[in-house]
């Protein structure tokens, strides 16, 4: 990665440039050999386990159950997606579905449930998944139709479908969202952790999407889980699952100014190598204008993240608008930026393999997940007005 002066922002601390570079070496020196993109449930399995032998998934779990930090560390779970992203777009996943797929475990599970699933996780020998999304409720989380019976006092059974979950038919375990029949709205959500191999749970589909990732539908036939399954309190689950994304919001615009950084550095490496009317193409105007624009957009990017993640840090228990901000911009400038690349590269940037095409497949979905653009917009027009009331009520 050429430039690493953001490294010198107030945002960090030297820490940070510390754990940057031990990420960034290994993924030089271990990624391509790990990532086969014609079978990614082996590339990913095995990403997850070279991840956690060399320590990083233990960013993802709390100390006190064979984690980094006291808490989580959203600098360095931000410094790692964009690293790891810069490298391979699957390296990156393996990474973060770690986090998301623990995420309401950590933030709401007994003590016995972070015992039981958070260490395996942070070794990387357990695969973990986040199953909220369903056919009719995807950023409308609060609309989801899954439900959650009682069957006596000990268990509880699952019916209704999931999709687009990542990890799918990889996972160990997933986390579930679903309602206590006859509810309505967020309040009857809970959330609960259900073993990949519980009775009535069942992978009704395999989904191939343009930048290939373990990815599935989700079926729930009378699923059968103990009621300790359940993580927080009944009614839970909404809240749980927002916090979740409260977190890990920001982190996908880290991958995504990944993907950005790598598009800028490939682009340049074309630009001043590539010969066009007697000169190198970076002597064009046009080129060094779409240059100083993808370069400009990439810090755009790189200061909304960071400063969602040093809010979340150590400056304000929720950061709901900064954090859908910097997934807002960051997505959708990398997708820009990435577009940029590829028609500087020319033809050769259409032809399937060249690290831009690859890139302009894999930024796509990352302005759809964990809240679509359309829907951070909401999101922060709700916030900037939640604050401009509480201002006018306190006069």
């Amino acid at each position: 990665m050429a430039d690493l002066s953001f490294l010198s922002w107030p945002f960090f601390e030297p820490r940070h440039a510390e754990w940057k570079a031990r990420v960034d070496a290994w993924a030089a020196a271990n990624v391509p050999s790990l990532v086969d993109h014609h079978d990614v449930d082996g590339s990913c399995r095995k990403l997850v386990k070279a991840l956690g032998d060399a320590g990083f998934l233990k960013a993802v779990a709390p100390k006190e159950f064979g984690g980094l930090f006291e808490t989580y560390d959203v600098r360095s779970l931000c410094l790692a997606r964009e690293t790891l992203a810069y490298h391979d777009g699957l390296a990156d996943f393996a990474f973060a579905m770690q986090g998301l797929g623990t995420g309401p475990i950590t933030i709401a599970g007994t003590a016995e449930q972070k015992a039981r699933y958070l260490p395996p996780v942070a070794r990387g020998e357990r695969i973990a998944a986040f199953a909220l999304s369903e056919p009719d409720a995807g950023s409308d989380a609060a609309a989801l139709a899954t439900t959650a019976t009682p069957d006596g006092n000990a268990h509880l059974r699952l019916n209704g479908e999931k999709i687009w979950i990542s990890n799918g038919g990889i996972a160990d375990h997933y986390v579930v969202f679903a309602r206590a029949p006859e509810s309505q709205g967020a309040k009857g959500v809970s959330a609960y952790i259900v073993d990949a191999d519980a009775p009535g749970l069942e992978i009704a589909e395999r989904i191939d999407v343009i930048a290939p990732h373990p990815l599935a539908r989700l079926r729930f036939n009378d699923c059968r889980i103990p009621a300790a399954s359940l993580l927080g309190k009944p009614g839970d689950g909404f809240k749980i699952a927002m916090a979740t994304l409260d977190v890990f919001r920001s982190t996908v615009g880290a991958a995504a100014l990944g993907f950005a950084r790598r598009a800028l550095d490939e682009a340049v490496a074309r630009a001043t190598t590539r010969q066009m009317f007697g000169a190198a193409m970076s002597e064009l105007p046009l080129t060094q204008a779409s240059l100083a624009e993808m370069a400009t957009d990439v810090d755009i990017a790189a200061l909304l993240v960071y400063r969602a993640a040093w809010t979340k840090d150590g400056v304000a228990p929720r950061v709901t608008r900064e954090a859908a901000m910097a997934k807002m911009v960051a997505t959708e400038t990398a997708q820009t930026v990435i577009d940029k690349a590829v028609q500087i590269f020319g033809g050769l940037g259409v032809k399937s393999g060249v690290k831009v095409e690859t890139l302009y497949r894999e930024i796509r979905a990352l302005r759809i997940y964990e809240g679509a653009t359309d829907v951070q917009k909401i999101v922060i027009a709700r916030e900037t007005l939640k604050a401009a009331a509480a201002k006018a009520a306190a006069g």
